[in-house]
């Protein structure tokens, strides 16, 4: 359902919706346009029709000798873009049909040619030899070989003994600027204006989600290179190319800003409170040495007690350690450059720093690494979590026991296992074994109580987690610990 919000699934629906908009406009303007053309053709045919009747009783009484005197008396009825014609078929033709005889105003030979192939195209003129019967009124506009356009509006017939006269009315196209008679629909000024103006809304729309979606990519990938190179990388203002993100872009660069100097915070107080700590615990250590000396060896409670608060002193000063620890991790987070990490090289130099320390304490460390195998991440958090958790399991691991170390692709993910041979984990706190100072798995032979406090593997976590990957445990049959880490897999680039 996200996906639906999102401004690409917008910037889709809004293009689709540009496409069909102008599908549905263009059919219900042109019904209204072809609307207006049969309500404007419709009064010219009755203008026309008005004019053939008018002429009728003047072709009755005429005969063949008034021709030459027939275009004179159709002046009235013709006008500056009005032209009426007379047609006639004598009686007793040879049969070739019907010919001008007259017209007003005067009409070129060509353009009267023209006209009549185009009357007899349409089956007028053979219709009227057969009867001479029927008024004909229609549209019909074709171009003059002259220039311009005429529509021939009607022609009305009639049958007397010089033969079969036809009237045709026609009007210059001219007449009706805005009608656009004889044009095709989208070659219209109005349509081509309208389209102009839909083409440069849908430009400036799309451009603006478009933009501002690249605006945004900009912005991740800025996001991206301060996270892998540092805070030094650039600024989202400077890369900010819109000013409605301006205000955006500064509070971007004021979290930065804020979580470096956040980080830089963390390591400060660690290192305070570590300082305000250790000068308590100090005191009070150097202040058991003489109830140590004065205290009687005969009194073993005394001796006890002095002894619980010396090794308490001594689990006290592991606490401060690790919390320091904690929290320059976690300062660290924040911090830490993300680059592209050889997993192989990396994990390889960690087992054979440590096989040469764990072989004096009786375990052998073995590692199982695949090549060419690499994460965007940070090496130093990477060789946090394995030395955690190599020290963990080396901790529980009994002498004479192996721990692996595995590498190995899975899908799109890099996943690194360390097993031990120690006493596992109760099933039911395999999660919980991740939490800050929490220690459920049972003292192994290498283990110092004093020293566990529940701090690398929630160390090992957060760092993982920093990186986008996942850490699991798992116990192993018949006995041991699987702690298994999968990362996001990088493309290898050059």
């Amino acid at each position: 359902m996200w996906r639906l919000r999102s401004l690409r699934a917008k910037t889709a629906v809004l293009a689709v919706i540009f496409a069909l908009v102008p599908m549905f406009l263009y059919v219900e303007f042109q019904k209204a346009y072809q609307d207006s053309q049969a309500f404007l053709l419709q009064s010219v045919r009755d203008q026309g029709r008005i004019i053939s009747q008018s002429l009728l009783p003047q072709l009755e009484a005429a005969t063949i000798a008034d021709l030459p005197q027939l275009g004179r008396q159709l002046e009235r009825f013709a006008g500056s873009v009005t032209t009426v014609k007379v047609l006639l078929a004598p009686t007793g033709g040879n049969g070739d049909g019907f010919y001008y005889v007259a017209s007003w105003p005067s009409v070129a030979g060509t353009d009267l040619e023209a006209e009549r192939e185009i009357l007899g195209r349409q089956g007028v003129l053979d219709r009227l030899a057969q009867s001479c019967r029927g008024e004909m009124p229609f549209s019909l506009i074709y171009d003059r070989p002259t220039g311009g356009a005429e529509v021939v509006t009607a022609v009305t017939p009639l049958l007397t003994t010089a033969g079969c006269w036809a009237v045709v009315a026609s009007f210059s196209a001219s007449a009706f600027p805005t009608a656009h008679l004889g044009q095709p629909y989208w070659t219209t000024p109005t349509i081509r204006i309208a389209a102009a103006i839909y083409l440069a809304m849908v430009v400036i729309a799309l451009s603006t989600f478009l933009g501002i979606g690249r605006g945004l990519r900009r912005f991740a990938r800025m996001a991206r290179q301060i996270r892998e190179r540092g805070r030094n990388t650039g600024s989202f203002a400077v890369r900010n190319d819109f000013p409605e993100l301006a205000e955006v872009a500064a509070e971007f660069d004021r979290m930065v800003q804020v979580l470096h100097g956040s980080a830089a915070a963390i390591r400060r107080a660690a290192e305070d409170n570590a300082h305000a700590f250790k000068t308590p615990t100090a005191v009070i250590r150097q202040s058991l040495e003489p109830l140590r000396r004065v205290a009687p060896p005969e009194n073993q409670r005394a001796q006890r007690a002095i002894d619980s608060i010396d090794q308490s002193l001594d689990r006290l000063d592991g606490l401060i350690a690790s919390a320091r620890r904690l929290d320059e991790a976690t300062a660290d987070l924040v911090t830490e450059p993300r680059r592209l990490v050889d997993l192989h090289r990396l994990l390889d130099k960690l087992v054979q720093a440590h096989i040469a320390l764990l072989l004096r304490r009786g375990i052998r460390l073995r590692g199982e690494l695949s090549p060419d195998m690499f994460v965007l991440g940070s090496e130093e958090m990477i060789e946090t979590v394995l030395e955690n958790l190599i020290d963990n399991a080396a901790s529980y691991a009994p002498s004479g026991s192996d721990i692996i170390v595995r590498l190995r692709q899975d899908d799109a993910s890099a996943q690194i296992e360390v097993s031990d041979a120690g006493p596992g984990v109760p099933p039911a706190q395999l999660d919980q074994i991740f939490e800050r100072y929490f220690s459920s798995r049972r003292a192994g032979p290498n283990s110092d109580p004093d020293s566990n406090f529940g701090i690398g593997l929630s160390i090992a976590r957060r760092n993982v987690e920093a990186m986008y990957g996942t850490i699991e445990a798992e116990n192993r049959e018949p006995q041991g610990l699987t702690v298994r880490i999968r990362l996001p897999v990088a493309p290898r680039f050059g």
